[in-house]
């Protein structure tokens, strides 16, 4: 049993409706001490708890990483509350305060961060949660439905999670960005990577996205379909999509409803990638990444509470 660590209680309010207990835990898996944040709800009946997984990338249980502060996540865990949902929300291995000594990003592969949910999952199971769900954002999608499988939670929900292999998404996103010498050279890159080949030269434009140290996690990021891993999935699952979003289209959201036609698909007009409502136009869609006081979508946490309460 994973050795669990409960450190400090830091805050007791009071709600219109219902009663919020925050408690800071740290739970073990592996070689690291995972930072969580359990908001609880009181309920007259048991409240669902919801394990809130966030996207690639350093960013934090807030949604917040060193370049950009938009609280996210942690609005969304306060929303949720507010419907009387209780939520984990936690420092990814590596980020915040799930510092990891001398941790190398080429030692990092895509299982490690489905083993840091299942103990997360594992962990709250044993504190007498019984009605558990995940809900992934992002890359945090996928990682949760293979954590969801492994677990056997009650309930799934993905947030503008991918409905293809990563290596597709990458590249519809460098195509429509790079011009077609770093966009050629990029798909030349991953055909070498899907067969566990690295690359150690490329243009300086790449750098950023295939270096050297992270293309071992990436292979093994590679090797899972999001749309086959969903059709797995025995549990109710909502799938919930953004027409606003400029990483993740639409189309992700109905290619993972059509791979499992039990789900429930919401598609929120006027939601960008982060939860915000915004319209169209790009510069004003970028600027809510750097926005930590703008708030939710209002249609987000309604749609969201009323799939997991509806499964009472």
């Amino acid at each position: 049993m994973k050795k669990l660590f409960k450190t400090l209680i830091t805050g007791f309010f009071i709600n219109t409706s219902f009663a919020q207990q925050t408690d800071t835990i740290f739970v073990s898996s592996g070689d690291v001490n995972l930072h969580s944040v359990l908001m609880k709800a009181n309920r007259p009946e048991k409240s669902p708890l919801a394990i809130i997984i966030a996207g690639s990338g350093p960013t934090d249980l807030n949604g917040n990483n060193p370049m950009m502060k938009n609280n996210s996540l942690r609005f969304l865990a306060e929303g949720l509350f507010e419907k009387g949902i209780s939520t984990v929300r936690f420092d990814k291995r590596g980020v915040g305060k799930s510092k990891v000594a001398d941790l190398k990003e080429s030692e990092l592969r895509f299982e490690d961060f489905v083993n840091d949910v299942n103990a997360i999952v594992h962990h709250y199971k044993n504190a007498g949660f019984d009605r558990i769900f995940i809900l992934g954002h992002s890359e945090g999608s996928l990682i949760g439905m293979l954590s969801a499988a492994q677990t056997n939670t009650d309930d799934f929900v993905s947030l503008a999670g991918a409905g293809k292999a990563i290596d597709l998404i990458l590249q519809e996103q460098l195509e429509s960005k790079l011009p077609e010498q770093f966009a050629k050279e990029a798909r030349t890159i991953m055909d070498s990577l899907k067969i566990d080949k690295t690359v150690e030269k490329m243009s300086f434009p790449l750098l950023s996205v295939f270096r050297p140290s992270v293309q071992l996690y990436m292979i093994s990021w590679m090797t899972y379909d999001p749309a086959a891993e969903l059709a797995k999935l025995k549990m109710p699952v909502l799938i919930v999509q953004g027409t606003t979003d400029i990483q993740v289209s639409v189309e992700n959201a109905e290619l993972l409803h059509k791979a499992n036609p039990q789900s429930e698909l919401r598609i929120i007009e006027g939601m960008n990638h982060i939860f915000k409502e915004v319209g169209e136009e790009q510069s004003a869609n970028l600027a809510t990444y750097s926005n930590p006081d703008l708030p939710l979508h209002p249609e987000l946490i309604p749609v969201i509470a009323e799939f997991v309460l509806s499964q009472n």
